[in-house]
C-alpha cells in the first residue's frame, strides 16, 4: 500500500511538470545547445583523466595501454619546474585578484555615485571596451608599448632614463600581467555590482539622507550591505579558481619566453608544453588533474567560510 501510495504522489508530482514542458517546449528547446555544449564539451571529456593513471602512447587506445597507477603524480610532484609554474600560478592569480577585486567593486560604487546620466553612459562604455578586443590583439598593443622602440622607453629616454627590456625581464612580468588585465576587464568586472546596486530600494536611501547621512554614509550602511551576498558570491569563485590558470593561458602564452619563465610560466602553459610540446600526455593531464583537484578544495573551503562569517555562499 505504501507504495502504491509513494508512486501516486510521484505521478501526481510530474504529471504539472510534464504538462508544463508540453505547454511550454519552445522555451524548453533554448536549453537543448547549452545542455549539448556541457555534456559534449566539458562531461565527456572527463572521461580521459582516467590516461593520468595509465600510460598513453600516440595512435593507440585513447584510455592508455597500461595502468601505471600514481607514477605521474609522483613524476611532478619531484619536478622542480612543476613546483614554479604552481607558485607562479598563485602568485599572479593572486596579484591579479588583490588588485581587481576591490578596484571593480569601488569604480562600480563610483559609477552609480554618477547623476549625468549621458556622462555615465560615456564612462560605461569605454571602460567595457577593452573587453571585447580580442586578446592576440591586447598581447600585440602591450609587446608595441613595452618595446625597446616603443612609446614608454621613448618617454624613458626623454628623461634621461635608460630604455627597459620589459618583456625579457622576469620582474616586469607580473606587473604586467595585471595591468594589463585591470585595464581590459575594470569596467566589465562591474556590470553585475550595477545589477545588483539598481535592485536596491530607492526609499533606503530617501530615509538616510532625511537622517542627515551623507553620500559615503549611504554607501557604507546601505549599498555594501544590500550587495553583500553578490560581493560574497563573486570573491567565492575568484578563490575557487587562484590554482587554476585556464583563463590566464592564452596571455600568458602570448606574452611570456623562456627568459621569463622564472616568473611567467604557469600550470596551463607548463601542461601545455609537456603535453602538446611533448607528448607526455598521461604527465600532462595528470598535473592538470591535480590542478582541477586543488581548485575545487579551495572552492568548497571558501564557501565554507563564508557560510560562517556572512551567512551566504553559492549553495
Amino acid at each position: 500500500m505504501k507504495k502504491e501510495q509513494a508512486l501516486k504522489t510521484k505521478k501526481a508530482k510530474q504529471e504539472p511538470l510534464l504538462r508544463h514542458i508540453k505547454r511550454n517546449w519552445h522555451l524548453y528547446a533554448f536549453l537543448v545547445i547549452p545542455i549539448a555544449y556541457y555534456i559534449i564539451f566539458r562531461y565527456i571529456p572527463m572521461f580521459g583523466n582516467i590516461i593520468a593513471f595509465r600510460r598513453y602512447r600516440a595512435g593507440s587506445s585513447i584510455f592508455g595501454d597500461e595502468w601505471s597507477g600514481l607514477k605521474y603524480f609522483k613524476q611532478f610532484m619531484g619536478d622542480q619546474s612543476f613546483w614554479r609554474a604552481f607558485k607562479n600560478t598563485l602568485t599572479l592569480n593572486f596579484s591579479y585578484l588583490l588588485v581587481r577585486f576591490p578596484a571593480t567593486l569601488i569604480f562600480a560604487l563610483l559609477l552609480n555615485e554618477i547623476k549625468c546620466l549621458p556622462w555615465k553612459k560615456f564612462v560605461q562604455t569605454v571602460s567595457y571596451l577593452p573587453h571585447f578586443i580580442s586578446m592576440v590583439i591586447v598581447a600585440g598593443m602591450v609587446k608595441e608599448l613595452l618595446s625597446m622602440n616603443g612609446p614608454i622607453n621613448k618617454l624613458l629616454e626623454s628623461m634621461g632614463k635608460e630604455a627597459i627590456s620589459f618583456i625579457s625581464l622576469p620582474q616586469w612580468f607580473p606587473t604586467i600581467f595585471v595591468g594589463s588585465g585591470i585595464w581590459q576587464g575594470l569596467g566589465w568586472g562591474t556590470i553585475l555590482y550595477l545589477a545588483a546596486i539598481a535592485g536596491i530600494s530607492p526609499s533606503l536611501y530617501e530615509a538616510a539622507t532625511v537622517d542627515g547621512a551623507n553620500r559615503f554614509k549611504r554607501v557604507w550602511h546601505i549599498t555594501l550591505p544590500c550587495i553583500l551576498p553578490t560581493i560574497t558570491t563573486l570573491l567565492i569563485l575568484d578563490i575557487g579558481g587562484l590554482v587554476g590558470s585556464g583563463g590566464a593561458f592564452e596571455k600568458v602564452f602570448l606574452l611570456y619566453n623562456p627568459m621569463t619563465y622564472e616568473t611567467s610560466d604557469i600550470v596551463s602553459t607548463y601542461v601545455y608544453r609537456m603535453g602538446v610540446g611533448s607528448g607526455n600526455y598521461s604527465y600532462a593531464t595528470a598535473v592538470g588533474l591535480f590542478e582541477g583537484i586543488i581548485n575545487l578544495v579551495l572552492l568548497l573551503t571558501a564557501n565554507i567560510i563564508s557560510k560562517k562569517t556572512t551567512e551566504s555562499g553559492l549553495w
